[in-house]
C-alpha cells in the first residue's frame, strides 16, 4: 500500500490514540532573543551515549533558529502548563512574554519555571523525514523537578496519575 492511499484525516485520528507528553523546546541563539516551540514528537533515543530525538515540522519558523544555536533544552511540561503549551504552539507571537525561565547549566538555553523535568542537549544529526526533520540531541545535563505531566491525547490536553 503506498503512502498516497492513506487518508490524512484517518492517519491523524488513529495516531491520535497514542498519548504523548508535551514539551517546549527552547534555545538561546547567540546575540538573539530566546526562542521555543511546543513539541510532542520527543523521545529517548540512546542510553550510551545519552541521546534524545525530536521531530520539528519543516514549516516551523522557530526550528531553524534553534538549529542555528546548536543546542536546546527540552522542557517537559507539567499538568498545569496547558496555556504555556498553547502559547508556544503559536507562530510569530512573543512566546516568552511573561514566561519565567533560567539559563540551563551548560548552554544557557531557557529552562522554563514549573516544568516536570528537563533535558539540555547539544544538537546532533538532522535527517529528512517527510514534512518533518528527525533531530538527535546529545544530552549534556538533565533534571527532575516533580509533579504530574501534561499529556496530549486525541486532540486534547489531559493529565496522568498513577
Amino acid at each position: 500500500m503506498s503512502s498516497t492511499s492513506i487518508d490524512v484525516a484517518r492517519f491523524r485520528e488513529v495516531l491520535g490514540h497514542f498519548a504523548s507528553g508535551v514539551t517546549v523546546v527552547t534555545a538561546l541563539p547567540r546575540g538573539q532573543e530566546p526562542v521555543g516551540f511546543t513539541c510532542q514528537a520527543f523521545a529517548a533515543l540512546s542510553l550510551d551515549p545519552p541521546m534524545v530525538l525530536l521531530a520539528p515540522g519543516k514549516s516551523s519558523t522557530t526550528w531553524p533558529r534553534i538549529a542555528q544555536a546548536g543546542a536546546f533544552c527540552v522542557n517537559i511540561l507539567a499538568a498545569d502548563q496547558e496555556a504555556l503549551a498553547r502559547s508556544f504552539a503559536v507562530s510569530g507571537a512573543d512566546k516568552f512574554s511573561g514566561v519565567v525561565w533560567e539559563p540551563a547549566p551548560e548552554t544557557g538555553a531557557p529552562l522554563l519555571e514549573g516544568v516536570v523535568a528537563w533535558v539540555e542537549c547539544r544538537l546532533g544529526e538532522i535527517f529528512d523525514a517527510g514534512d518533518h526533520e528527525l533531530v538527535t540531541g546529545r544530552v549534556l545535563s538533565l533534571g527532575v523537578r516533580g509533579g504530574a505531566p501534561l499529556l496530549f491525547y486525541r486532540g486534547g490536553f489531559g493529565t496522568f496519575s498513577a
